[in-house]
């Protein structure tokens, strides 16, 4: 007698789906290279699994990419919970989003190639923006952040973290950009 639960078979598929992406995200971060044949084999299923769940290297790229996207506006909720808002602030920019920024160039990079010939999904951009929106209305709740900030702006501003150097202080130039960011935000 089942009681509701999803079949182990798609338990199973959902299973290898989401090693598929980790493996993925993990190639693409090093190297910028799809693989099927690599990642098939790193994330132990067959390399047919891998052209079922993702028939075209375009398909991997931009799921490797949704899932990254939804981890960092997952955090950014989860912060809140934990921390103080200015404190998720700092936390989410200069923790996951500059990690996230710096050690991705290999996706962005083939995200660039995925997304040459056609139109970049703005539902990633907005829901980064979403992000942004969410940790600056509980600043703006919390008397830290002036009202009428535009979370895109802030967004722009950020976009200085992708050219962080891993080799570098990157901690200490993320903690610097999100200050300048804080200063212009904050309420007075």
């Amino acid at each position: 007698m089942t009681t509701g639960s999803v079949s182990p078979r798609r338990a199973d598929t959902r299973r290898n789906h989401e090693r598929i992406l980790i493996v993925a995200a993990e190639e693409l971060t090093t190297s910028g290279e799809v693989s099927f044949n690599a990642i098939a084999k790193k994330a132990k299923v067959g390399v047919g699994t891998v052209y079922r769940h993702f028939p075209t290297a375009e398909a991997l790229i931009l799921a490797v990419y949704k899932r990254e996207v939804r981890q960092l506006v997952d955090v950014a909720q989860s912060l809140l919970t934990t921390h103080t808002p200015a404190a998720a602030f700092r936390v989410w920019v200069t923790e996951h989003l500059a990690r996230a920024m710096m050690t991705k160039r290999g996706l962005a990079k083939a995200f660039g190639v995925a997304t040459a010939n056609r139109e970049l999904p703005s539902s990633a951009y907005d829901a980064m923006v979403g992000a942004v929106a969410t940790l600056l209305e509980a600043n703006v709740e919390a008397g830290t952040v002036r009202a009428g900030v535009a979370p895109a702006t802030v967004m722009r501003g950020l976009g200085g973290l992708f050219y962080l150097d891993p080799n570098d202080d990157w901690r200490a130039q993320s903690a610097d950009l999100a200050d300048l960011l804080w200063r212009g935000m904050k309420a007075e």
